[in-house]
């Protein structure tokens, strides 16, 4: 008569984990920065149809690294919550810190009671009225919660894109500062690497508009704040050339 095999908690913990990071890590990185006029969201992505960056609600974003079925799924229902919410009760209280403990539980119920971790990592932002009222948590597969400022860089390569951030980001950058500084570090990934907008997924939450506050940028207007940052600083957002009304993602 065999005898039943035992793992203890802590090895399947620390088994689970390694998966996710290993399932993380071969993605390519998210960076997601603050800028004077809001929070820029960008992706070494080159699909044009399987976004890792989408709108959640009024001033929220959601950004993600991992397996896409996996976060397209947290992505759809962190849409519902803010639409439940919102509807039940007044939108300005739906928040991206109440969406984040809201990942936060289901990530951890996932961690510990499902055959197999979600190998994934997230961040949600929400915009506020200034740059100190700007909310970024960052989410990672056990559903441990950051409060973050200033820059994040997640999946792939992240400990070679977090270094570029460190070594170049300033607080207070105009929009095309930040996108170079962001192009910059996601470029560490690899050597001798550089990225052309139509590998990049970039999105804004510009506190500066009135209605719909999540934009997605087209690879004519990247263009143009990458290789026109003077003329960029000196204007604001809706100089440039119309921005993509598509969907969110």
């Amino acid at each position: 008569m065999s005898m039943p095999f035992y793992v203890p908690a802590e090895q399947q913990m620390k088994d689970r984990a390694d998966y996710a990071r290993k399932g993380i890590a071969r993605g390519r990185s998210v960076v997601v920065l603050q800028y004077d006029d809001g929070i820029l969201f960008v992706a070494d992505n080159p699909s044009r149809a399987l976004h890792k960056i989408s709108e959640i609600y009024d001033r929220i974003a959601f950004a993600a690294v991992g397996k896409y079925n996996e976060f397209e799924a947290l992505r759809l229902q962190g849409v519902r919550y803010a639409d439940v919410n919102g509807y039940m009760y007044d939108r300005s209280d739906v928040t991206a810190r109440g969406l984040a403990n809201a990942y936060a539980q289901a990530l951890g119920n996932i961690f510990t009671d499902s055959s197999k971790p979600f190998e994934v990592e997230l961040v949600v932002a929400e915009v506020g009225s200034s740059v100190d009222e700007d909310q970024i948590y960052r989410l990672t597969f056990d559903g441990s919660v950051a409060d973050e400022h200033g820059y994040v860089a997640m999946g792939g390569a992240a400990d070679a894109v977090a270094t570029a951030l460190k070594e170049r980001y300033r607080e207070g950058e105009s929009l095309s500062e930040a996108l170079q500084v962001a192009v910059h570090a996601l470029q560490q990934q690899d050597a001798d690497r550089v990225l052309e907008s139509s590998k990049l997924e970039v999105a804004v939450l510009d506190r500066t508009r009135e209605r719909r506050l999540f934009r997605r940028l087209p690879a004519s207007r990247i263009d143009a704040l990458l290789s026109q940052p003077a003329a960029v600083e000196a204007g604001s957002v809706d100089d440039l050339p119309p921005l993509d009304e598509g969907s969110a993602g």
